[in-house]
Formats: C-alpha cells, structure tokens, sequence
C-alpha cells in the first residue's frame, strides 16, 4: 500500500507539481489549499508525512504545525515546511514548532523528493526495537511511548529518535554531526542548528534531562551516566 502524503499549500499549480513527482516516487498524495482543511484531512485519515507552507490565509503553516504537535495522534508525523520565508530566523521557529525539515521556494523537485524520502525511512521504527529506563525516565521503543515520573511524554518523530540514540549511547560524547548524520540520515540537507533545537526541545518537555544531557562546548551533547 503505498504511504499517503499531505500536501497543504494555496498555490494550486505548485500543489499539482509536488502531487506529480510524489505519484511518480509510488506515493498517494492528497492537496489542499489551506490550514483548516489540513486539519479537517488529518482527523479524517492518517498521513505518513505533512508537506506544510507557512504563508496561507486563515491559518499559517506555523499555527497548523503547533497544532499537530500537540495532539497526541498527530504528534509524531514528520512535517516538512515548503516555504518561501527563508531567512535563519523562520528556520529555528519552525524546527522549534516541531517541524523536522524545512525547504525554501524555488526548490528542487528531485532535492524535495529526497527529502520526503530520508524523512520517511528515518521514522520507520524497527520491531526488534528494545526499550530503555533513565532514572525516571522510560522509553518503550516499539510502542513509540516515553513517560517520565509515570507521566506520558509526547514526542515527535526526531525527538524519539534523538532521545533514543542518546540512550542507548549513555555516557558518551556524540558530535552535532554525529548526531544529524545517524538521526537525521546522511543524505539529510539541514545543518547542525537542527540538533541544537531539538535537543532544546526535549530539555523543556522533559525537565530530568535539563541537566542530564550535557552541552560538550565546540564538540556536541553527551547524556550523563546515572548516579
């Protein structure tokens, strides 16, 4: 069954043009032009990715992804802004919202599609997954659950995965581009900001690895050993 991409963008020539090239790649595309439609398609059906701009009339792409993230059964989908706003600044706030990549207009239908690819592959969770326990902290893998002091945690797709390599790599120094190369994947196009905003990100929402996890100065982060 091929996997279902949503494609949310009010520029109806580029939406045929991104639904073309993801039905070339064996995908199911579905587009609509506006944030509120988006939502109402999510909670209709399932989509393995979310291909989001950010500048729509009613609901912005960055209001839609805040959204997304904060719905549990939405919360782990990969979304990948496709956005003419391409300053540094409109990058962090979208990799801080949650997004997991992000790709300025005019782009590269074969760089999109590879993209769309490596974010695909990079979510797909393997059974032979183990599970981890950190303190307080408990990582069920092939549930794709995290719960701290007993409490659920909502992460999504990256944070899972970051959160896991850190785990399972306990006590030792990982490079930002160790960690963009292994989490995000080699042919991943984004810079080592990413890791930063990510590891931030699991910070606030998990308050045991504001310290946990370690800022190495020039090298990367390490999760500490438990006492």
């Amino acid at each position: 069954m091929s996997q279902k991409i949503l494609m949310v963008d009010d520029e109806a020539d580029l939406s045929k043009l991104v639904a073309h090239h993801l039905q070339k790649e064996g995908f199911e595309p579905l587009c609509v032009s506006n944030g509120s439609d988006a939502l109402k398609a999510l909670a209709k059906q399932p989509f393995s990715l979310v291909i989001l701009d950010i500048m729509m009339p009613g609901e912005d792409g960055l209001q839609v992804c805040r959204k997304l993230r904060n719905k549990e059964e939405t919360a782990s989908i990969p979304i990948l802004f496709l956005t003419a706003k391409d300053e540094e600044s409109d990058k962090v706030v979208g990799l801080e919202l949650g997004a997991d990549d992000y790709v300025t207009k005019p782009f590269s239908p074969k760089e999109l599609m590879a993209r769309v690819k490596a974010l695909l592959r990079r979510t797909e969770r393997k059974e032979s997954a183990s599970s981890y326990a950190y303190r307080d902290l408990v990582m069920d893998v092939p549930r794709h659950e995290v719960s701290a002091s007993e409490n659920r945690v909502t992460l999504t797709a990256k944070e899972f995965a970051l959160l896991e390599h850190l785990l399972k790599n306990k006590g030792k120094v990982l490079t930002r581009d160790h960690l963009l190369n292994t989490v995000w994947g080699y042919d991943y196009f984004g810079t080592t900001r990413t890791v930063d905003v990510h590891v931030r990100r699991l910070r606030e929402k998990i308050p045991l690895l504001t310290d946990a996890i370690e800022t190495v100065p020039s090298l990367g982060y390490k999760l500490v050993d438990e006492e």
